[in-house]
């Protein structure tokens, strides 16, 4: 791909039925608890990102054996503790968060130090929040008082369960803590903010020794660990978050229809769409189905003229942490002023997201107030671009680069954007689907 897309042409009216690819959150999870499981295992609809590939690459090098087909990708579990751990091993996690930081968990045995690396975007990112319960349970890290990339991990040979406050209403420490807990004897009690719940979800189809009940915003989770886990086959549904981009494109365009097929609509990943109808879009679930414990469904959306701004509830906070980006493209065309609260995760994702979007608005000329938790957006529903706009210096951030791919589809003006091979790390047949599906005229 070169090194920037010139869009200069607003997309035409479509009528299409579209399938985006699989959910990254379950095809990391997929291959890290696959890995765990004792036998052959099998993912159809593997997400083929850098995220998901840096995973499979980093599984390897712990000795699992991963067969990568057309059709599917294949993993020879070794069982809990059967990694083969090497001296002066390293592992790269890429752009990946989620696979860097739950990596982690599952090397809390291991008797050499591990190197953890990343690219410039996740070494900026703050791992003190795995690191501390890590070191719960047991682990070493070095160098200490160190919470970037890269870092060292020791593990040791007397992992101890443990009980942890999980307060961020953050899935990946939760996820991280519950993944450890599996190498710890006894039970593990967790006391987590809710947040997305895919790995309480697969631990109870994997009948995982797990429990959970909810109190209020509380869920209370417990684990018995050092217990088997038989393979499992897993066709993993379409991604929420991709999709939003492709909901927000059709609801923006003029005159146009959009199916999504077979898309992941577990209620924890369905803010942006509860966010979307209630400032007037008609987004509607059809076909729904559950699938393994998560719920499916086809997403119905259509073009809409004019959109209410909203005083977003935080409740809908931790389930559209993902999509807030391209959310705030849609309060920039409603009426009245859009106010966005409770978002300082935001700036702790690939870039300063909060910041970013907020400079992107203001040079399409949309007024924001920003603080660094909050943002109010100033809709003009009159909206329309025809000047020039270059979108570069964005930390590589692959939302941000599809956020601007989309406000040049919908609003006009002819953009230029830097970086388009960001988008790999999440979504690679983005621009396919743009071009070859919906006919948008991208250079």
């Amino acid at each position: 791909m070169p090194k920037h897309v010139i869009i200069k042409k607003k997309i035409n009216p479509f009528n299409k039925k579209i399938r985006v690819s699989g959910d990254k959150s379950l095809s990391i999870r997929w291959a890290l608890l696959a890995s765990q499981a004792l036998g052959k295992s099998k993912a159809y609809n593997l997400l083929r990102s850098e995220d998901v590939l840096n995973t499979l690459k980093g599984l390897k090098k712990l000795g699992v054996k991963v067969k990568l087909k057309k059709k599917f990708c294949e993993i020879n579990g070794v069982g809990i503790n059967g990694f083969k751990y090497k001296k002066n091993l390293t592992i790269d996690a890429g752009n990946s968060g989620t696979f860097g930081r739950l990596i982690l968990a599952l090397l809390i045995r291991s008797p050499y130090k591990i190197k953890l690396t990343g690219d410039k975007s996740l070494s900026r990112r703050d791992f003190s929040r795995v690191i501390s319960p890590l070191k719960e349970f047991g682990a070493n890290f070095y160098p200490k008082n160190k919470f970037t990339l890269p870092i060292y991990i020791q593990g040791t040979n007397f992992v101890r369960p443990i009980k942890y406050f999980e307060k961020k209403g953050s899935a990946q420490i939760k996820s991280c803590v519950m993944l450890a807990a599996l190498n710890a004897p006894g039970t593990t009690k967790i006391k987590a903010l809710k947040s997305r719940n895919h790995t309480e979800i697969l631990y109870k189809f994997l009948k995982i020794p797990f429990s959970i009940s909810s109190k209020k915003k509380i869920d209370l989770i417990k684990i018995g660990g050092e217990k088997k886990i038989s393979p499992f086959d897993y066709n993993i549904p379409s991604d929420i978050s991709s999709s939003a981009f492709f909901i927000v494109l059709t609801l923006l365009s003029d005159k146009s229809n959009l199916i999504i097929r077979n898309v992941n609509v577990n209620p924890s990943r369905t803010g942006c769409i509860s966010i979307l109808n209630k400032m007037g879009a008609n987004i509607i679930l059809k076909n729904k189905k559950k699938y393994k414990g998560e719920k499916i469904a086809d997403i119905h959306v259509r073009s809409k003229k004019y959109f209410k701004s909203i005083n977003c509830p935080k409740k809908y906070n931790t389930n559209a942490i993902d999509e807030f980006l391209i959310l705030f493209l849609v309060a920039a065309k409603a009426k009245g002023i859009s106010y966005f609260k409770g978002l300082s995760e935001l700036n702790q994702k690939e870039s300063p997201r909060l910041k970013l979007g907020s400079k992107i608005l203001n040079m399409i000329g949309i007024k924001t107030k920003l603080t660094n938790n909050s943002i109010k957006i100033y809709g003009n529903p009159n909206l329309k671009l025809k000047k020039t706009f270059e979108i570069k210096n964005y930390f590589k951030d692959h939302r941000v680069m599809a956020l601007s791919t989309i406000a040049a589809l919908t609003l006009g003006g002819k953009w230029k954007i830097y970086d388009p091979n960001s988008i790999k790390t999440s979504f690679p047949s983005f621009f396919n689907i743009l071009k070859e599906n919906l006919g948008a005229k991208i250079n």
